[in-house]
């Protein structure tokens, strides 16, 4: 009798250690399964500090530091559809432990109390160091197994995430996003958003009016009726002056300049002598933003353009430059034509005729 009353003794303190054990178990696994639950919340998937379209620029070009960075881009909405269904796969798992370790109602409580406040937990400054450091870690290999079994994860991709704040980081793509903006710009607006966006890629042959399509007049020529007809016809107001030919240029004669000679003197008077002497010059493979800063700083309207031989090239005006940069064109009020260069090229077939004056905008 007393051996019976021990052994069921016994085997109750067994069954008591067993269940005390279990529930220490689950408790502790209760434990484990919130703190990835808050792990999880707390991470933020990584993005590439580049926009999608330099992404791709610089890779056409062979940067290869940017292939995991595109990577992430494109797997990054799997990765927050796999976050999603781990969190409520988690908070599942854990209403269902806590009711079997604490009961029905003290579990459902602890439960909703986690739903409701499980985000608040997780933007713990801790929680979100350790979460995010803990992925950091395994990131790629979680790209490489996501990019490996894209057909399993077109089932998670239920939730479309938040889209990422999509940033601007080269002038290409500004002149992309400008370029395509259908409907949105007027071609007025597009225009002179390009040429600004542009201006610095462009040098001064780009804008510069030809050599050949250059109206040009020789120094010793006299201002008499016939040549200052011959001036105003060609509708130009500044005209390269020259000694022998175009590699040779002396001065500019301006109209306005002709207009203020004696009107006694006018019919006997020489170019060289009512032109200005002074004469500037550029290089052809000049950017526009150089040209712009050389004409700000002579206080000059026209410069000889030339290459790296001295030889002269072209012309090209303040105007020229700041149409460039504006992207629509400037009207000089001394000029009598709307499009001096098309002027210039209209008159090319007419290079025999004297005098040969200086395009100007």
């Amino acid at each position: 009798m007393l051996l019976t009353i021990v052994y069921h003794v016994l085997c109750f303190s067994l069954w008591a250690g067993t269940i005390k054990l279990m529930t220490t178990f689950l408790l502790l696994v209760l434990l484990a399964v919130l703190a990835v639950l808050l792990g999880v919340a707390a991470l933020s998937p990584n993005v590439s500090a580049l926009s999608n379209f330099e992404l791709a620029r610089r890779s056409k070009k062979g940067d290869s530091s940017v292939a995991n960075d595109m990577l992430r881009e494109q797997m990054f909405q799997d990765v927050i559809s796999v976050q999603r269904a781990t969190l409520a796969l988690l908070l599942v798992l854990f209403a269902l432990l806590s009711i079997t370790v604490l009961g029905a109602f003290f579990g459902s409580l602890l439960a909703v109390i986690i739903a409701l406040e499980y985000g608040a937990l997780a933007r713990i400054k801790t929680v979100r160091a350790i979460s995010q450091k803990t992925y950091d870690k395994y990131e790629h290999a979680l790209l490489l197994f996501l990019s490996k079994h894209q057909s399993a994860m077109k089932w998670l991709r239920s939730v479309t995430p938040h889209a990422r704040d999509e940033r601007i980081d080269s002038k290409e793509e500004l002149v992309e996003l400008v370029s395509n903006s259908h409907g949105v710009l007027s071609d007025t607006e597009k225009n002179q958003l390009l040429s600004s966006l542009q201006f610095e890629n462009k040098i001064v042959r780009n804008i510069m009016t030809p050599k050949s399509v250059v109206d040009t007049i020789p120094g010793h020529e006299i201002l008499g009726p016939l040549v200052l007809d011959s001036l105003h016809k060609t509708g130009h107001s500044r005209f390269p002056v020259i000694n022998g030919d175009i590699d040779h240029v002396v001065g500019i004669l301006y109209l306005r300049d002709v207009l203020t000679i004696d009107t006694a003197k006018k019919h006997t008077a020489r170019v060289e002598t009512a032109m200005s002497k002074k004469v500037y010059y550029i290089r052809e493979d000049h950017t526009l933003s150089q040209a712009l800063s050389a004409f700000l700083s002579a206080h000059h309207h026209l410069f000889i353009v030339i290459n790296e031989f001295r030889e002269t090239v072209g012309i090209v005006t303040l105007e020229d430059t700041l149409e460039a940069l504006l992207g629509r064109r400037i009207i000089d009020e001394f000029d009598a034509h709307d499009d001096m260069r098309a002027v210039a090229e209209r008159q090319a077939s007419k290079k025999s005729n004297q005098p040969k004056g200086a395009s100007e905008v």
